[in-house]
């Protein structure tokens, strides 16, 4: 049986110390290592070994049980949440550490959220029992009222051949009617409450818990060993269909290879073998088992294995390849932008190249150049994630890198229909498209439709179109945020039997979208995030005095003993930055955690609009190309209608 587990925590819970010791007492490690020696197995990159912190998603490979396990250790820091999803996705079953002393942090209801978003089966861990000031109970107290209630206590009621014991006997009943009757009537039987329990935990029913201290191997082994009897993979099953596998990462290693680790979910991949994939055929040209920083290379891999597949050019995290073919769509998006500041030696085109490198590992990043201020932008989660892009630009490629002040990642839409032309002509060249840009429902994002006849414009080049619309983040007119929440209708379009090439219709489709936006009644979106804030009963006045500056809108109080939790929404703008001045005044007592919840209309546009002055006329182009006497001459965007070619809602 193949499992691939994953051990996620809030920041300093202890999980790569529990990782550490989980490897030593399954035999893949002779001593486990520690974070502040800098010698942990599953940290492999130089910068987590110098920083005491986990970055990168890392795995290592073991035989337990009569088992295979693919074990995952992910970020903990709320900066690398994206690279923590990824890991997510590939998961058969997830451990959460929680340490006793600091207690439910809002990082852990993040993580617990999108497990529940990705339907991933949860064992927790109490760790740092053994610490001063630990209460385990209280914190199990707190987790069954703020994760879930259905956290089940095997501290005490769970021996390490399976045996339950105590109130887990009737918890483990509740859940199950057969369970029950046999309980009254022939009574506790291990392998039928075994078996239930199994298959309560796959399906989300229950999450065991139990406790101990990583440092110093307390509760490990018990842990290990209820892992071991709990977990459940039916890959073997798997092994005839076709092939199927979702990547889980992409890497490069120190040669400059591309990797891109893939779950294999059914089937079997064969080395140099040639898959389907959202972007066309791709070659796996080898195939590499990783186990920390060591591999061995495989001619084959099959159902349940986590594999390092060298080439698949296009395939990006979170790509569903094989017989099933998906791009990638994840929750976690960053609501921060900062400005890339490189030296006046480098060229920019090198310099988008290597960040384009650093984007293909970290999707998020979005890279994006911009013409109007000659500048390249990234999308970042925070401070941290800009310290580790700095050292990797300097590691990997040479180069010294600086970043503005980090900035609103604001969006863009319109309030109104506008529609738009495009035409490209250029000696020899041909391609004009007509599209009618509308309102969306707000969290839509871009979609296609095409009123236009096949006999106008053949099916091809209509398919054409729709890839260009979706091939690129279109910009808005009001600040050159991204275009989201519309929907893009072909109108009209018309190709040359002779000149008309592929690129023709890009340049078409591009200036007919911006077209449109230039005619169209622009609207500002700002991200509103769904926040939690816990902080000192005693600061209630200060707090809900700042949370009414903030424009929050803010639920009651909910007061917990000497602690209150508020929960609300508040644009991103305004919350952003509050986190140390509630430290400050709960004196290191107070936690925020925030989500984005959605985008909406910005109170502040006008504000935000003058601040960023952005000139639309000096990015993507609105203007269109025509030809006459042999050449082609530009035409303003305001006067395209009058030379266009063909009649529609566009041009009547």
């Amino acid at each position: 049986m193949k499992k691939t587990i994953g051990i996620l925590a809030h920041v300093d819970a202890g999980k790569t110390t529990l990782s550490e010791q989980i490897l030593y007492h399954a035999h893949a490690l002779r001593a486990p290592g520690r974070v502040d020696h800098r010698d942990a197995f599953l940290d492999i990159h130089p910068l987590e070994k110098a920083r005491g912190i986990t970055i990168f998603s890392d795995q290592a490979c073991f035989e337990y049980g009569g088992d295979t396990w693919y074990w995952v250790d992910t970020p903990g820091h709320v900066d690398f949440s994206s690279e923590m999803e990824r890991a997510l996705s590939v998961m058969d079953y997830a451990v959460l550490v929680v340490s006793c002393v600091e207690g439910v942090q809002s990082h852990t209801e993040t993580v617990w959220r999108l497990l529940g978003q990705y339907g991933v089966p949860v064992f927790l861990f109490l760790n740092k029992t053994d610490r001063a000031g630990a209460d385990p109970d209280a914190v199990l107290r707190r987790l069954r009222e703020r994760l879930s209630p259905d956290i089940l206590d095997l501290r005490a009621g769970f021996l390490p051949d399976g045996t339950l014991t105590g109130e887990a006997v009737e918890a483990v009943a509740e859940n199950d009617e057969a369970l029950m009757d046999a309980l009254f009537s022939a009574g506790y039987d291990r392998a039928l409450w075994l078996d239930s329990l199994r298959r309560q935990v796959k399906r989300r029913a229950l999450f065991p818990l139990m406790a101990g201290s990583a440092l110093k191997d307390e509760g490990v082994q018990a842990f290990l060993d209820m892992l071991s009897l709990l977990t459940e993979t039916d890959y073997h099953l798997r092994a005839a269909q076709p092939f199927q596998a979702r990547a889980a990462k992409v890497r490069f290693d120190q040669q400059g290879n591309r990797m891109v680790f893939l779950k294999i979910t059914a089937g079997k991949l064969q080395a140099r073998a040639e898959i389907s994939t959202p972007e066309g055929p791709a070659r796996a040209n080898e195939l590499r088992f990783c186990n920390g920083a060591k591999f061995r290379t495989a001619a084959e891999a099959e159902a349940g294995d986590l594999v390092a597949a060298v080439g698949m050019a296009g395939v990006k995290p979170g790509d569903l390849v094989g017989a099933v073919c998906e791009k990638s769509r994840f929750f976690t998006a960053p609501l921060m932008a900062a400005r890339v500041l490189f030296p006046p030696e480098i060229h920019p085109a090198k310099m988008l190249q290597c960040l384009r490198q650093l984007e293909e590992e970290e999707p998020m990043l979005g890279v994006s150049w911009s013409e109007a201020t000659r500048s390249i932008e990234l999308q970042v989660m925070g401070a941290i994630q800009l310290e580790i892009i700095r050292a990797l630009a300097q590691e990997r490629f040479g180069i010294a890198i600086d970043f503005g002040p980090c900035r609103v990642r604001y969006l863009e839409t319109i309030a109104a229909p506008a529609c738009g032309i495009g035409h490209y002509e250029p000696l020899r060249h041909y391609a004009e498209v007509h599209l009618k840009l509308e309102p969306a429902p707000r969290g839509s994002g871009i979609s296609f439709a095409s009123a236009c006849h096949v006999d106008d414009l053949a099916r091809n080049w209509q398919r054409l179109i729709e890839t260009h619309v979706f091939e690129y983040a279109h910009k808005g007119t009001l600040v050159g945020a991204p275009l989201t929440d519309v929907k893009i209708t072909l109108l009209a379009g018309r190709a040359h039997l002779k000149h008309t090439e592929g690129g023709d219709f890009r340049e078409a489709t591009y200036r007919a979208i911006r077209n449109a936006l230039m005619r169209a009644q622009g609207v500002l979106l700002e991200p509103v995030c769904r926040f939690s804030l816990r902080a000192p009963a005693d600061a209630m006045g200060r707090v809900l005095g700042d949370l009414s500056r903030l424009r929050a809108d803010a639920d009651p109080p909910v007061f917990d003993g000497d602690e209150m939790l508020i929960s609300g929404e508040v644009a991103f703008s305004r919350l952003n930055g509050y986190q140390d001045e509630l430290a400050a005044l709960s004196h290191g007592r107070g936690a925020l955690a925030w989500r984005l919840d959605h985008y909406a209309p910005c109170e502040d546009a006008a504000a935000v609009i003058a601040e960023r002055n952005y000139n639309p006329l000096a990015d993507d182009t609105p203007d269109s190309v025509f030809c006459a006497h042999g050449a082609g001459f530009s035409v303003a965007w305001d006067k395209v209608r009058e030379f266009a070619h063909l009649t529609s809602e566009a041009n009547p």
